[in-house]
């Protein structure tokens, strides 16, 4: 896949900044649209025509011209964040999806492939959970419900191509480790790193099923082009899950840590497993290929290297 345009909304934020990353790497036009309320400027890879606006915002349609696939990425999507603004949450994962397929109509793009979220088995008790299972309790995974509606309606009736992605625990280099209660990996890596001690929220015992970043974006190039992923939606998991406490005991086997866990009041509205069922994204070809101590391994290093560095600075000017 080479010399296309692509349009990547939430291009500075973790997913987008990768994805970006790997598309101007293989030769492509990349224009990012960001209002920067999450991501960071400077995740933003140097060749990507950057664009700063909010998806709400129509003036933002004219930098859809010439896209060949529109990614949507952009959303708010801490479940914490969500539940405590619902009215916020549907304005930006609602309202905001309904101007990106609009103007991705305006603009011809053969497709949209949008991000959903493994949120809508919230409340499904069958694992590994398949696509046809959703039960979704959260606002946020409502939120997303009625995106999923909003990408039909422009299908049904614009002639559109969608693809839905339902991700489940992505991590790896550029998670947003600046969020209220930040994403499980970065924060016991940060905390460890920095010889401070994690907090696990609940006993521990919640099961999540985590995929690494570079694979889900392997994902997203099958479907851009793929006319066998028009109108369906896909889990992008890696088919097996991880206890809390099992993934904190690995990342302080990995960095020699005897650091012990603090323990907090559980999270409301979070499911007590997740697990995807993926055998319809691996029908398509597609198979995860990083194991969770490869990923585990190149997410200390980034944070090592990019973030940690940071911190320090911000830590020794207070």
């Amino acid at each position: 896949m080479k010399g296309r345009t692509f349009l990547v909304t939430g291009v500075a934020g973790f997913i987008g900044s990768n994805l970006a990353e790997r598309l101007v790497a293989d030769g492509n036009r990349v224009v990012g649209v960001d209002n920067l309320s999450y991501g960071l400027l400077e995740q933003v890879p140097d060749r990507v025509e950057f664009h700063r606006g909010d998806i709400r915002d129509t003036a933002t349609y004219r930098w859809y011209e010439g896209s060949d696939v529109v990614f949507h990425l952009a959303a708010k999507n801490c479940i914490a964040d969500c539940q405590s603004d619902p009215v916020d949450t549907f304005d930006i994962n609602v309202h905001g999806t309904a101007h990106v397929f609009e103007a991705s109509r305006r603009a011809r793009a053969r497709k949209v492939v949008y991000a959903e979220s493994s949120a809508l088995y919230e409340g499904t008790e069958t694992l590994p959970s398949p696509e046809t299972n959703t039960r979704p309790l959260s606002f946020y995974a409502l939120s997303k419900e009625a995106g999923r509606l909003v990408a039909k309606g422009y299908e049904r009736f614009a002639n559109l191509a969608t693809t839905g992605l339902r991700y489940f625990c992505v991590y790896g280099p550029r998670q947003d480790y600046r969020r209220s209660i930040p994403p499980l990996m970065s924060a016991f890596i940060i905390k460890l790193l920095r010889g401070e001690r994690p907090v696990i929220y609940g006993t521990g015992a919640k099961r999540r099923d985590f995929i690494f970043v570079d694979d889900v974006n392997d994902f997203h190039l099958l479907c851009a082009f793929d006319q066998r992923t028009d109108g369906r939606t896909y889990n992008v998991g890696s088919g097996v899950n991880y206890s809390v406490r099992e993934i904190f005991d690995q990342i302080a086997a990995l960095l020699g840590s005897r650091l012990h866990p603090r323990y907090e009041a559980d999270l409301p509205g979070e499911a007590e497993q997740t697990l995807a069922d993926i055998a319809l994204a691996r029908s398509l070809g597609w198979e995860p290929r990083i194991d969770l101590m490869t990923g585990l391994t190149r997410s200390v290093a980034y944070l090592r290297e990019y973030v940690l560095p940071g911190m320090t600075i911000l830590s020794d000017a207070r």
